[in-house]
């Protein structure tokens, strides 16, 4: 199996004739204005067989990106919807929205469900959001390796539920910027990281047993990429000093192959 960083938290992943995708996005400025579409993002190489999505925040989930990639009636798996009337879902419901305009083949999947997709063998784990929204983490097997997809959760206590299950793993994706949010929604706001930072994404590696620690779902050269979304400075420097020997930046674009 190998894995190439598509930009923010996205990855495509291949094995044998298969080809998945996980937080497939081409177009973040529904959620953040000044990021251009496609800018800083790639594609997939080719027609995707399935699409996995931690949640559905508009950062995570692009249905029309998806329809654009994925073979007919590719499964897309996902968490459920959030809890409560519009105003606690307000962050999900644009996603949820245009994977029923898109007639994407959706399915709701609960944590510990396991799918064989291909080559693939996927498994959803818990993970918590920083706004409280439905999130999943991802476990793919393939070819004798796996590997572990973070999203953008906190740290939280089933890293070793998780770890006793899966690990070791040849590669982890975890979230870095640390960013703290301020959404209108969610007042008064937490002044803690809605998502790891380089030091708890790099607990979460060494936790996790990975041979290689990758940082994700940061991209420096798009500053300010909305009002009330502050950021660590240098998340791929910070988790290097914490990551140590594990740490792997992956650029955008490039492959990771762990059978090498």
């Amino acid at each position: 199996m190998r894995v190439r960083r598509l930009g923010w938290a996205g990855l495509e992943l291949e094995a044998g004739e298969g080809r998945l995708v996980i937080d497939y996005v081409r177009d973040l400025s529904p959620l953040f204005t000044g990021w251009k579409p496609g800018d800083g993002l790639a594609v997939p190489g080719g027609t995707v067989t399935a699409a996995l999505v931690t949640h559905l925040h508009r950062d995570h989930t692009d249905a029309a990106a998806l329809a654009e990639v994925l073979a007919p009636e590719a499964p897309v798996l996902r968490p459920a919807p959030g809890h409560g009337d519009e105003v606690d879902n307000v962050t999900t419901l644009p996603a949820e929205r245009e994977l029923i305009s898109h007639r994407l083949a959706a399915e709701i999947v609960n944590a510990w469900d396991t799918r064989e997709i291909g080559p693939f063998r996927v498994t959803a784990v818990p993970a918590v959001d920083g706004l409280g929204d439905p999130q999943l983490n991802w476990v793919v097997e393939a070819g004798g390796q796996r590997i572990f997809h973070g999203g953008d959760t906190m740290f939280h206590g089933y890293w070793w539920l998780v770890a006793r299950r899966f690990s070791p793993f040849d590669a982890v994706f975890l979230p870095a910027n640390g960013a703290v949010v301020d959404a209108p929604h969610l007042q008064p706001p937490s002044p803690l990281p809605a998502a790891m930072d380089p030091e708890q994404a790099a607990a979460a590696a060494e936790i996790l047993d990975a041979r290689y620690a990758v940082p994700m779902h940061y991209e420096t050269e798009q500053p300010d990429k909305i009002a009330g979304y502050v950021e660590v400075s240098d998340p791929e420097t910070e988790f290097r000093t914490h990551a140590g020997s594990r740490a792997h930046a992956l650029p955008i674009g490039k492959w990771l192959d762990l059978a090498a």
